[in-house]
């Protein structure tokens, strides 16, 4: 019972829905004859006073007494709203029967618009307005122009809509990038889902950062309702329902409120620079990884995942690779410590899984349905505080391999590509120069490879001014001046549009969701004046996508099988280990070899040393039997000299008796 009576206020709430629209058609449509007739007894030469005003739209009158909400369309109001909305439609009816039976007329100074005996004022147009002409003229290359151009809101003049002037944004000039801002709440999120919806029907794919998962209503039509209805009649916009072609998307390892495809990247493809804003490192820690990454590639050493990293960090801190890291550029050891240990803190963060393969082709971001449509490709990552910047350097990333892998196609009728950046404050916060200079080079060259990106945060503030001045265009939702520093923000941020009579401080602080500052490149790069714009509401779901849709969308999608399987391909890792091993082995082997060396020269001394001492000992040897020697000849030699001696005495004694015999006579004869 419950939902045959959903469905029957459904039906309702339709019906009235397309009564509101069909009266304010008529009431334009009576404004305009009435403007026909004086202008046409003008040219007659005669004096006519111009009729007052007819009675105010009733689905106006919804508008102003319910702005438009950021709810998703299915959702049902509550019971005092829906009563409020029922007296708003009695009231409308009523309304209606006095317009049709009394001539229009100009409601009462300081009368309300809810004085229940006097009939409503009525929000057509004037068939004249300053403002108006001003910034019908400035866009009217909408008109003269056969070039594709999206619709974003219809002027407010005031508290007024006036649907004659509308602020369209040529698909030709996004190239030059665009600025989405805001206050939280001030309906951001709704602008870049209309931006969205149109560069898909034009056929340009679009590559959406989806925080909360509120952007996938876009796979959906969205309903009608009675605030749709006012707010889509309040702006002249012929709403129809409509889906969109979309594709789900989630970094591997996010806690991400939505599942989709895998995305993944490899070390080397992620590159020093945004892995260093990854991990927060300071300018000098973020230089000595630069010089890791070239000694990995000067080697041959893939690095596919984290682990890969961190072997490589390892093996330069050991003792195989000391000697390395002594010559790469003057790395520290502390230096590299520090770098391991934040890249550890990345992988217990999900880091260990985003990083690998098979890696995200940014190919698939550039993609057409059947009918030529552009696929909404969603990035859903969920709660990005939790890893800001991981999160935003992964954005940038799929940037920069953008801009690599592209080639020059200069200026186009459209983009290939839209970027839609959100969160962009998140980028350059405590980012380095060295980064920050990358991404003003990426954005200021990425254009002539046919993509285009929109910023989206809270405040032109929040972005360098280099990058900001790469921003042609600007949607500038409320701003809050709340505290000081609130305010200084403020007045920097009018400094950023365009000169104007207007009085944009004030304007900023008092707009309403849904309604924002507009001010865009034309054809011929000239920015149109800034003027506040009531945007116009898309026409898919304003909000979460239900689950039976998210699943036709994982089960049709080719990306999800593709990427949902890691592997872990031979990389630095096992080099390096076997690299270690090898190194081990062979300070092994040299600590094998020394050690026999040391035994030989051991062996080769004792030898030596016993050769010494057996020369010695044969040296004495010989020495002693030289002395023996010596001594047996001077023992010969005495025997000899002492023979001699007693031969040469006995001679001597013989002769002499000769002598004394021969003298004396006593010789016998």
């Amino acid at each position: 019972m419950s939902e045959n009576n959903a469905d029957l206020e459904a039906q309702l709430a339709q019906a009235r829905a397309q009564a509101a629209e069909a009266e304010a058609r008529a009431a334009r449509a009576e404004a305009e004859a009435a403007a026909a007739r004086l202008a046409a007894l003008e040219a007659q030469g005669g004096s006519v006073q111009a009729p007052a005003d007819p009675a105010q739209n009733p689905a106006e009158n919804a508008q102003d007494d319910n702005p438009p909400s950021d709810k998703p369309h299915d959702v049902q109001p509550h019971a005092d709203e829906s009563e409020q909305e029922q007296e708003s439609a009695d009231k409308a009816s009523a309304t209606d029967k006095d317009s049709a039976a009394d001539a229009p007329q100009q409601a009462p100074e300081g009368t309300t618009d809810n004085a229940p005996d006097k009939p409503q004022e009525d929000t057509t147009p004037p068939a004249s307005s300053p403002l108006a002409d001003t910034i019908s003229a400035a866009y009217a290359f909408a008109d003269t122009t056969s070039a594709p151009t999206i619709t974003v809101g219809t002027l407010l003049d005031g508290d007024t809509h006036l649907p004659q002037a509308t602020a369209t944004i040529p698909l030709s000039i996004l190239n030059r990038h665009l600025l989405v801002a805001g206050a939280t709440g001030s309906g951001k999120t709704r602008t870049l889902q209309l931006l969205a919806e149109g560069l898909s029907t034009a056929g340009t794919p679009v590559a959406l950062v989806d925080v909360k998962g509120d952007l996938t209503g876009l796979a959906e039509k969205g309903t009608a309702n009675d605030k749709l209805a006012a707010r889509t009649t309040a702006n002249g916009q012929d709403w129809q329902p409509a889906s969109f072609p979309t594709q789900l998307l989630t970094p591997a390892g996010s806690n991400a409120p939505v599942p989709g495809a895998m995305v993944r990247t490899r070390v080397s493809d992620f590159g020093p620079l945004l892995l260093a804003r990854a991990l927060q490192l300071n300018t000098t820690q973020e230089q000595a990884l630069q010089l890791i990454f070239s000694w990995a590639d000067t080697n041959g050493l893939e690095l596919v995942d984290l682990g890969d990293l961190q072997s490589v960090i390892t093996f330069l801190t050991s003792p195989e690779g000391k000697e390395e890291l002594s010559g790469i550029g003057g790395v520290s050891k502390a230096t590299a410590g520090v770098i391991l240990r934040t890249l550890t803190a990345l992988a217990s963060q999900g880091g260990d899984q985003f990083f690998g393969e098979p890696a995200f082709d940014t190919a698939d971001l550039m993609k057409a349905d059947s009918d030529g449509r552009g696929i909404i490709s969603l990035l859903e990552v969920g709660d990005m505080s939790r890893q800001p910047a991981l999160i935003s350097a992964l954005i940038m990333w799929l940037l920069a391999d953008l801009f690599s892998s592209l080639d020059e196609v200069g200026d186009l009728d459209k983009p290939r590509l839209t970027f839609v950046f959100d969160e962009a404050h998140l980028l350059f916060t405590d980012a380095t120069k060295e980064f920050v200079r990358q991404v003003v080079h990426t954005v200021r060259l990425i254009r002539s490879k046919g993509v285009s990106i929109v910023f989206v945060t809270q405040s032109p503030t929040d972005i360098p001014s280099d990058v900001l001045a790469q921003l042609g265009s600007r949607i500038q939702h409320a701003l809050r001046a709340i505290t000081p520093d609130d305010q200084r923000r403020l007045k920097d941020a009018v400094k950023t549009f365009p000169t104007t009579d207007l009085d944009l401080a004030e304007i900023l602080t008092t707009l309403g969701t849904g309604e924002a500052v507009v001010t865009v490149l034309d054809p011929k790069g000239r920015p149109t004046p800034p003027a506040p714009f009531s945007i116009w509401a898309p026409a898919s779901v304003m909000g979460e996508a239900s689950d039976a849709t998210i699943s036709t969308l994982l089960s049709a999608s080719d990306l999800v099988a593709r990427y949902a399987t890691p592997v872990d391909p031979r990389s630095a890792t096992e080099e390096l280990a076997e690299r270690t091993q090898k190194a081990i082995d062979q300070r092994a082997a040299e600590e094998k070899q020394a050690e026999l060396e040391k035994e030989q020269e051991k062996a080769r001394k004792k030898a030596e040393r016993e050769a010494e001492k057996e020369r010695a000992r044969w040296e004495k040897e010989a020495q002693r039997e030289q002395q023996r020697a010596q001594k047996a000849r001077e023992r010969r030699q005495r025997s000899m000299e002492s023979a001699l001696a007693n031969v040469i005495k006995s001679a001597g004694t013989q002769i002499g008796r000769e002598i004394t015999r021969s003298i004396f006579g006593t010789r016998r004869k």
